[in-house]
Order: C-alpha cells, then sequence, then structure tokens
C-alpha cells in the first residue's frame, strides 16, 4: 500500500438553495414547532410508521429488517426485485409489543445475490385485526456473489453536544449526502444517540447566529429510564433526511459511550453529577443497551444475545469486522501496565480470540476493521486535567496498558501474513487520514496498515487529537477546527463522512474523506497486497 494522498478541497459555504431544500423535508415536510409531542404517544386512527424502517446486518442471502409502530400490531411484510412487487414474497409477520416499546424486527432469507430488493411493510391492529396503517415501502442491495464493484460509507457521532434536529437547516442534511452517493451499505461507527446531552430550544452562537432544536421530552434531560433511552433513538427517528436514509440504505450498527453516558465503563458512578438521579452506570448501561438493540436491525446470538461484534462477508473483496471497545473494558485510567492483566482489557479475551480467528479464516481481500474509537490518537477521560485513557493510547512509547491487545493483535496479523487490513473509525469529531508505520513506531512487529477517522454527524465538531507514537502513526490529512475553537455547530459545515469505493476488475480501495455538502476532500488509493481469493 503507497503512501500517497491529496488534499481536493476546502471546506465551503453552506448552499442556501441546499439549506431551505432539506428544511422542506424535515417531519414530512413541514417546519415543526420547536416543542413536539413525545414520539412514544399513541395518535389515533391507523398504527403509525412514522418511524420508517430500517434494514441491517447483511450477510448472504439475508439481511435483517426493522421498524416500529405505537401500539399492538404484527408487522406483515413482502419483498421482490421488482419496483411493483409483482410476484412479491410474503414473510410470516412479527408482532410489535409495548414490552419492545412496539419496535419489531423480521430475518428476511433466501434473497438473491446482487439485486435491488423491494419491501413494503404494514403494521396490522391487534385490537381490531383488520386496521392496517399505511404500506411503508424500502429497497436495499444484497451482497454480490461475484467480483463487482462496490461502494460503502461510514460516519458516527450523531446529534450531540446540544445539536439536534433543526428545522431551519433543513434536520439532519448529512444524511441527504451520504444516500446520494448510493452507497451499498453504512457503517455506524457508534454514538448513534447523545443520551447524556439534553436539548434546548435555541442556542445563541458566539457571533450572533441561533441555532433552533426540535426538542422533545427524553431530550430534555439526561436519559436514565428505559423509556428515556428509548425516547433518544424516537427523536432521531423524527428527521427527514435519516428517515430516507434508512429507506434505501443498510447499515452495521456499533455502540459506543454517548448511547449511556460520556466516556462510561461498568464500574463508574456519577455521584459528582447533579444532572442524573440515578448515579450506577451499570444501571443505565443496563438500559442503553437494550434500548441499543431495540432500535437497531442487529443479529442476535443465540449463545450471547448482549454480543455485538460480529463480522460480515460482502462479496469476494469485502469483509467488515465489527468490534465493540465499550462492553468489556476495564475502568478508565492513568495506569499503564506493561504486562496484560484484568485492569488493561479493551476488546477482552473472548472478543480478541474471535477477530484473530474470524480475521484468519476470511478469504476476502479487504478486511475492514469498523472500530468505535480510534487506535494512536490519544483520548483523555478527563480532558480538562488531560489524564486517563477512554481510548487505546494515552502516552509515547512502548505498549502498556490497553495497547497491549492491540499490540498482540498487530502482531498476529503481520505473523499469521493477513494482509489488506484497513481500520474506519469516528469518535473524535472531525477527519483524518494516518499511515501506522514499524519504521517510525515504538513497537515494531506489525505490517503497516491505514486508518481512517471520519464524524461526526450533526454533533458538535472538535480536535485535533494529539497522536501516540507507540505505533508509528503519521497523520497524512485531517481537518478540524481552527486552534482555540471546539464544539462548533453544524451551521459552521465541519461536518464529515468517509467512503470507500472497492473497483470490481482490479480490486483497488479508494478511501474518499467528504464534508456536510459531499464534497470530496481528500482520497487515498490503496492496491492490494494479498492475493486475489475466489
Amino acid at each position: 500500500m503507497a503512501l500517497t494522498g491529496f488534499p481536493l478541497t476546502t471546506r465551503g459555504r453552506i448552499s442556501r438553495r441546499r439549506a431551505l431544500q432539506g428544511a422542506a423535508t424535515v417531519l414530512g415536510g413541514a417546519l415543526a414547532p420547536a416543542i413536539v409531542r413525545a414520539a412514544g404517544d399513541r395518535g389515533p386512527g391507523r398504527p403509525s410508521v412514522a418511524w420508517g424502517s430500517q434494514v441491517g446486518d447483511l450477510r448472504g442471502d439475508s439481511a435483517v429488517l426493522w421498524s416500529r409502530t405505537d401500539r399492538p400490531a404484527r408487522m406483515q411484510l413482502r419483498w421482490s426485485t421488482r419496483p411493483d412487487l409483482e410476484g412479491a414474497v410474503m414473510v410470516p409477520g412479527t408482532h410489535a409489543l409495548a414490552d419492545s416499546d412496539f419496535t419489531t424486527r423480521m430475518l428476511l432469507q433466501g434473497l438473491p445475490s446482487d439485486s435491488r430488493v423491494h419491501y413494503e411493510l404494514q403494521f396490522l391492529d391487534l385490537d381490531d385485526y383488520r386496521t392496517l396503517s399505511e404500506p411503508l415501502a424500502g429497497s436495499f442491495r444484497t451482497p454480490p456473489a461475484g467480483t463487482r464493484s462496490v461502494r460503502f460509507v461510514w460516519s458516527g457521532d450523531a446529534v450531540g453536544q446540544g445539536w439536534g434536529i433543526n428545522p431551519d437547516f433543513g434536520g439532519l442534511r448529512i444524511f441527504d449526502a451520504m444516500r446520494e452517493v448510493e452507497p451499498d451499505f453504512f457503517i455506524h461507527s457508534g454514538d448513534a444517540v447523545y443520551a447524556d446531552a439534553p436539548l434546548v430550544e435555541r442556542v445563541v452562537l458566539p457571533d450572533g447566529r441561533v441555532w433552533r432544536n426540535l426538542v422533545t421530552p427524553e431530550k430534555a434531560k439526561v436519559a436514565e429510564t428505559l423509556d428515556e433511552f428509548r425516547g433518544q433513538y424516537r427523536y432521531n427517528l423524527l428527521d427527514g433526511p435519516l428517515r430516507r436514509f434508512n429507506a434505501s440504505v443498510p447499515i452495521y450498527a456499533q455502540w459506543d459511550d454517548h448511547e449511556v453516558t460520556n466516556n462510561w465503563y461498568w464500574e463508574k458512578r456519577l455521584d459528582g453529577d447533579a444532572r442524573y438521579r440515578e448515579r450506577s452506570v451499570a444501571k443505565l448501561a443496563a438500559h442503553a443497551q437494550r434500548a441499543f438493540r431495540e432500535y437497531m436491525p442487529l443479529r442476535w446470538h443465540p449463545q450471547d444475545p448482549e454480543r455485538i461484534y460480529d463480522s460480515f462477508a460482502y462479496g469476494p473483496w469485502l469483509e467488515v469486522f465489527r468490534v465493540d471497545l465499550r462492553s468489556y473494558r476495564a475502568a478508565n485510567s492513568d495506569a499503564q501496565p506493561t504486562q496484560p492483566d484484568a485492569g488493561s482489557r479493551l476488546l477482552g479475551a473472548a472478543q480478541l480470540a474471535w477477530l484473530k480467528g474470524a480475521l484468519r479464516r476470511s478469504t476476502a481481500t479487504w478486511k475492514i476493521i469498523a472500530s468505535d474509537m480510534p487506535l494512536g490518537l490519544i483520548v483523555h477521560d478527563d480532558a480538562k486535567a488531560a489524564r486517563g485513557a477512554e481510548a487505546v493510547a494515552l502516552r509515547d512509547g512502548a505498549p502498556a496498558g490497553r495497547e497491549l491487545e492491540i499490540a498482540a493483535l498487530l502482531r498476529f496479523l503481520r505473523d499469521e501474513r493477513i494482509d489488506d487490513v484497513v481500520w474506519l473509525t469516528a469518535d473524535v469529531h472531525y477527519t483524518a487520514a494516518h499511515y501506522y508505520d514499524p519504521a517510525r513506531a515504538h513497537f515494531k512487529d506489525f505490517a503497516p496498515f491505514w486508518e481512517f477517522v471520519s464524524g461526526p454527524l450533526h454533533a458538535g465538531t472538535f480536535g485535533p487529537n494529539r497522536l501516540d507514537d507507540t505505533f508509528g502513526p503519521q497523520c497524512v490529512f485531517q481537518q478540524a477546527p481552527e486552534a482555540g475553537r471546539s464544539n462548533l455547530s453544524p451551521l459552521d459545515g465541519l461536518q464529515f463522512f468517509g467512503q470507500v469505493d472497492i473497483d470490481g476488475e482490479s480490486g483497488q480501495l479508494t478511501v474518499t474523506l467528504k464534508d456536510l455538502e459531499g464534497r470530496a476532500l481528500f482520497s487515498q488509493a490503496l492496491h492490494p497486497a494479498g492475493a486475489k481469493r475466489r
């Protein structure tokens, strides 16, 4: 993989025409009031499909389909490879009940490869077993059996730091920008909601501009109860651009910290945070994990229903490895042991063993590790005091603490000659391209690799963070706020996503970092080093 990359453009002003077009689509086309009805309330008449649908965790000939209604109902679905649904396959229904907040999902199986699948779902009201919801349509493309070109996008950090759905801005417009590139799928790199970031109706910026938020009762405070965590997801699904995106682009979803609370780990307590009545983060995380599973189209593991990490082959060229750096970690700490112990745990022994085995077994050319946190960027648990490891890195030098697991993985990849591994991540709220070079590293037992960072998705923009030299990263490109500026609103345009294109003939993989308007900022072409395996 050659170390070549080039910036393509610089940040421009937000298009007024596009902002007005987007504003007209928020909440179904009307500019909604700043305070909206709680999204969990049952409406009159027919079952509601206001939250749209999602498809996720595509694998082989199957995919998970998700939707929600507002009352006890049965979701029924038909699908076809024809847009008019002629000859549609009818799928046995699943129930949406109060114990799952009226969310439901089904596993679609027997799907044809490399096809655009069109579906239509309706909810049947269980009260009278006659009344049907409006039909809800969507489509998605299934993985190929052969070598065709593949395109996907990734980003993370959605609706945080006080920046919510703003009808004047066009809602969560970056989802329109991602949808317009027609990706095969989307990797959501975590922080799918900000359960610890309440919204207010108006935010006056330092230059006098005003940001206006839609606010629901659940978004007016930190989430503590199960229904308040559910309300974080219901809030995001009020947005028209996000629902349109979900209706046509499948997702592989991860979680990180803000689905619960900032920088959480199981042992953490919030005794000093007056916003919380519930001080046990373990209790908050249990509610948050359930809400995440209810609202994301995830596969269920029969032996481990709480497991998120998994892998997904997408044709001969590509396999995505979804890791979980949150659920198995030890407490965030300044301690940096030089030998593995319980305090240095991040992936955990079981997940690390699974990841090594899955990477060894993979026959895909490109192996994408979808990570909810970066490897070499220092992210402190206590940002003000610059103390404690929240991510992998903490300080320069030989591997220590959480870096020990990563060092073991990188050495394994080198020794097993597992080539063409690329890391994609978010978390730090800016965009960057990092090249990890053993010649520049303290730890040298690995093959060179790339890590690409992107985000946020309508949250505050921060950074840049300092790189730890343990694994020899060099910053080839980054775009972040100017020095002294942080938590910039989406009005400043520093919202980012990444796009990955794999050429169906050569196998070349190209990563392009893009902004809110879909403009390319930087591109990096990588050529497969390993033998193509069909």
